[in-house]
């Protein structure tokens, strides 16, 4: 639908302050803004992995974000002002795109002090810390990296979990990866386009509506069963929702903030298909625990022994420890997106779990309506109810039909309530 085609003068307002939204994030493009080029690797192999990247303020310097950062956050500040007189303080969509304003606003700083100890203190307000807890009292998210490290330990070399070679090229994977997305997607007519590309750091990466696939990335069977529901079902399936919006187009942008609940709800989601597996648990908790190193105050080097100590190879543990510092230097602390897995992962579930108890199932779907945060769940509610917005088109086959996955949260609710260190003193003599 276009802008001129909407009669309501209320909703059109709606969309065109969306539409400038849409329109005003298109040049940020983070994790291109803070990539490390190959050089930086070639020169650090070269060294025998035993000198830290060359890698500070002037090298960001030289990789321009492609944008005036004055001049854009200024852009979102109009809107927000914009938001304000044309809508309201208090009107429900209103204020989800002031906090999407905010947002881009602070990412746009953050990237601007690329190299610099405001980068990742920057990067902590957005994504959050290894120290921050999920609740007054419980555990942090270093806790839960740590926990998670001790149990997933207990498994290794367990022949029950071995996993098949990784035996597909990245050519014949977007093959596959194409069929089956094709039957997910062109009957509800939305389509995905897999192609291979090697600009990427990681395996695979989603985009608007394609999937990337790094040509000389190897897999087996369970990894293109894990892209095909994380990266499609969840992060462009999500999009292709925002985007079918006819009034909250921005639905179909992710802030800091959406990032984790999409990155949390593609990491249950693998697990309710049954895909993931504990070494995949393994790196997401490792990466938690390597943040919290650098956050206090472990250089490059050290992180990327801690990747090599937990058995990776030196062309991975450099990728995971890039993945730690990009957008900083070498020294001065941590790019904490990658907390975003695991910490998401728990505020999804807790969402998802309080839903069945509270007798609210309308709400669970609403976590595929594009890329929502759940502070907003509430005003989404809201705003589906008075047709502001419409209900998701695209869903998982478990979110389509909530009767399993709301049977196992009954059950779940009253598991959580039984101590662990009780029941396994009661079952000391089984084991």
């Amino acid at each position: 639908m276009k802008t001129d085609d909407i009669k309501d003068p209320y909703h059109r307002t709606i969309r065109e302050l969306s539409d400038r939204i849409v329109e005003a994030q298109q040049p940020i493009r983070v994790l291109d803004a803070i990539k490390w080029d190959n050089g930086i690797r070639d020169a650090f192999f070269a060294s025998g992995c035993k000198s830290l990247p060359t890698v500070d303020k002037s090298y960001y310097a030289g990789r321009p974000l492609g944008y005036d950062p004055d001049e854009k956050r200024q852009q979102f500040f109009a809107i927000e002002r914009d938001i304000v007189r044309k809508l309201g303080q208090f009107n429900p969509v209103g204020q989800i795109m002031q906090r999407m304003c905010r947002e881009y606003q602070m990412v746009i700083r953050m990237l601007e002090v690329r190299g610099t100890p405001e980068f990742s203190s920057l990067s902590e307000e957005l994504y959050g810390s290894s120290g921050d807890v999920f609740h007054s009292g419980d555990p942090n998210l270093a806790d839960l990296g740590q926990m998670m490290s001790e149990t997933l330990g207990n498994l290794d070399g367990n022949g029950l979990l071995a996993l098949e070679p990784k035996t597909i090229n990245a050519e014949t994977a977007v093959k596959i990866l194409q069929e089956r997305l094709d039957s997910v997607f062109r009957p509800l007519d939305a389509s995905i386009t897999v192609k291979l590309s090697d600009g990427i750091i990681a395996d695979a990466a989603a985009g608007a509506d394609y999937i990337k696939v790094r040509n000389d990335a190897m897999f087996n069977e369970r990894d293109l069963r894990i892209l095909e529901i994380h990266e499609g079902w969840v992060h462009v399936g999500t999009t292709l929702n925002g985007k079918s919006q006819p009034l909250c187009t921005f639905l179909s942008k992710g802030t800091p903030s959406a990032l984790t609940t999409q990155e949390g709800l593609a990491i249950l989601m693998e697990i309710l298909a049954f895909a993931s597996y504990p070494l995949r648990l393994r790196r997401l908790s490792n990466r938690i625990r390597a943040v919290q190193m650098a956050e206090s105050g472990a250089d490059f080097l050290e992180v990327f022994r801690f990747f090599v100590n937990q058995g990776q190879t030196d062309s991975d543990a450099y990728g995971n420890a890039t993945r730690i510092f990009r957008g900083s230097t070498p020294t001065l602390g941590p790019f904490t997106k990658d907390l975003c897995y695991n910490k998401g992962f728990i505020m999804v579930y807790n969402y998802i779990q309080l839903a069945v108890r509270k007798g609210m199932l309308d709400r669970i779907p609403l976590l595929f309506l594009g890329k929502t945060v759940l502070d907003d769940m509430r005003r989404l509610a809201q705003l589906v109810d008075e047709g502001i917005i419409r209900p998701p088109l695209i869903l998982p086959p478990q979110f389509a039909d909530l009767n399993a996955l709301a049977a196992w949260m009954c059950y779940s609710n009253f598991l959580n309530r039984l101590s662990m260190d009780k029941i396994e003193a009661d079952y000391a003599g089984i084991f």
